[in-house]
């Protein structure tokens, strides 16, 4: 094979991991789109409908880490076909789930195998991509990323316009099929050398504490913190953590080396990962309802609106890769949540003074553009901060960081709104029905929440949007922080910077 053939292949292999890449943001956003004609199909109760999204989440989060560990171990195009395998086979009978039940069921396997499938495709990526180019082509992953987090709903939209709601998860199986050909082709079998086999006790005490954190943080919004069952999830999740650590630091090869996180670079990373589902993600799933609830927009224009926020993750993660043959990852993705933070601020100022089309525009388009900076850089990072062996271990501990802080920071949020709101009605109502309307109105139930206090719809709707401004100004300023530890701690650093990772694991 030639050198051009070689190279032709290499890109070829990237448009491959692209397509798995992008069934991750269509899995999480088509399905928002088309719950309303799920329950009209299969009905299901509004508990059954959530998990319907919180089932995928919580099985890709889970498992993502143990995806990486065995890519590492056991052959990274093996593990990736073979995630892709399971991927189609359930994303096609998901479309003619009988029940939201048994859907639920499904998408808990399609989670499952995305992130076994994720994991496979981006440790491969890594084993032939280095220096410079590695940096560009992820980039190019990120910009894939954000295309489908951006016209994902409005692909659903459009697929259950011409069709039905079954050819969301239909027309996602077939883009599967397709990655799943290619990577037959452009892909090569490698593994880590120095693997014997995936640290099972360590995979499964970490699937389950990570399982059960997320699974109980989910049904923080509903129940509350002080519910019986979150806290004993919690707190099983917390002994599972303490039980992973004993497991890892007694093995000879873990899934996870814990001392990874004694490096400064290891670390910034991680803390990167997980930045946007505070300052972006969260603001995907509470703006809308501020839009419809309070602005006065319907739901078309709200979702309109919403574009101005997802548009700039379509070429501000290429930017990002080009500038980065300058500029250091480090430095561009600090520049970025600082950008990201001026916006936030921006917005709360704008909020308050009644959110007008031209207005909003701009401080959505910031914070799109600041995410869109280390949005680009973050999976190269993610790989660059270790030797290229242990990519699979790398991907997996990042990918496993960055979405289980989706629900995190959607637990976080929703409390710091409920106090906010709660605050607000303190000298109109007082007892535990404030409470319970406090809550409801942090998730955008306004209408639940005035319900509750008979007289006080007004001041529910004040309390909210005084609520929503300052935690703009909060997460403002939480990205400010953030911005200049990543300053401090990868500030110096490459996305391709292949060889200070090698000689720094020695250290």
């Amino acid at each position: 094979m030639t050198a051009q053939d070689a190279g032709a292949r290499r890109w070829l292999l990237l448009l491959t991991v692209c397509l798995t890449g992008i069934l991750t943001p269509l899995c999480f956003t088509g399905p928002a789109v088309i719950l309303p004609s799920i329950q009209q199909a299969l009905g299901g109760t509004p508990n059954q409908l959530n998990w319907v999204m919180n089932g995928y989440i919580l099985t890709y989060g889970s498992l993502i880490m143990t995806g990486g560990g065995l890519a590492d171990a056991y052959g990274r195009k093996r593990v990736w076909l073979l995630g892709l395998g399971v991927f189609i086979v359930v994303t096609f009978t998901v479309s003619y789930a009988p029940s939201v039940l048994w859907m639920d069921v499904l998408r808990l396997l399609q989670g499952a195998a995305g992130a076994v499938a994720f994991a496979g495709g981006v440790s491969t990526l890594a084993q032939v991509f280095h220096g410079p180019a590695r940096t560009r082509a992820f980039s190019i992953l990120g910009t894939c990323f954000g295309m489908a987090l951006a016209f994902g709903p409005l692909a659903a939209g459009w697929l259950v316009d011409i069709s039905n709601w079954r050819w969301v998860f239909l027309a996602t199986a077939l883009l599967s099929v397709v990655s799943l050909v290619l990577a037959v082709f452009t892909a090569d079998e490698s593994r880590d050398p120095q693997a014997t086999g995936l640290d099972w006790p360590g995979a499964i005490s970490f699937t389950a504490f990570l399982t059960l954190l997320t699974y109980g943080l989910l049904r923080v919004p509903e129940h509350g913190w002080g519910d019986g069952g979150v806290i004993a999830t919690l707190v099983a999740g917390v002994l599972l953590f303490i039980a992973f650590v004993v497991i890892e630091r007694r093995v000879a090869r873990p899934m996870l080396d814990l001392l990874l996180f004694g490096r400064a670079r290891f670390v910034g990373v991680q803390l990167l990962g997980a930045s946007p589902a505070f300052f972006y993600i969260t603001l995907i799933v509470i703006l809308p309802g501020r839009f419809i609830n309070v602005d006065g927009y319907g739901p078309l224009e709200a979702g309109q609106l919403m574009i101005a926020l997802s548009a700039p993750l379509l070429v501000v993660p290429f930017i990002a890769g080009v500038l980065s043959r300058w500029i250091s990852a480090g430095v561009l993705s600090g520049v970025g949540l600082l950008i990201l933070a001026l916006g936030l601020a921006l917005l709360a100022h704008v909020l308050a003074g009644g959110a007008a089309d031209g207005a909003l525009l701009w401080p959505m388009l910031l914070i799109g553009g600041g995410i869109g900076l280390p949005w680009g850089l973050m999976d190269g990072l993610a790989v660059g901060v270790v030797e290229k062996e242990r990519a699979g271990m790398a991907t997996g501990i990042f990918n496993a960081v960055r979405v289980s802080a989706d629900g995190i920071a959607l637990a976080v949020l929703g409390v710091l709104m409920a106090a906010l709101i709660h605050a607000g009605l303190a000298d109109a109502a007082s007892g535990a029905v404030l409470g319970q309307a406090a809550s409801r109105a942090a998730i955008g139930d306004l209408a639940g929440a005035s319900a509750l206090l008979p007289g006080l719809g007004d001041a529910v709707h004040r309390s909210y949007d005084a609520g929503f401004r300052t935690t703009l100004f909060i997460l403002s300023g939480a990205a400010v922080v953030t911005a200049l530890v990543i300053f401090a701690l990868l500030g110096r650093v490459r996305a391709h910077d292949e060889d200070a990772a090698v000689s720094h694991s020695r250290a």
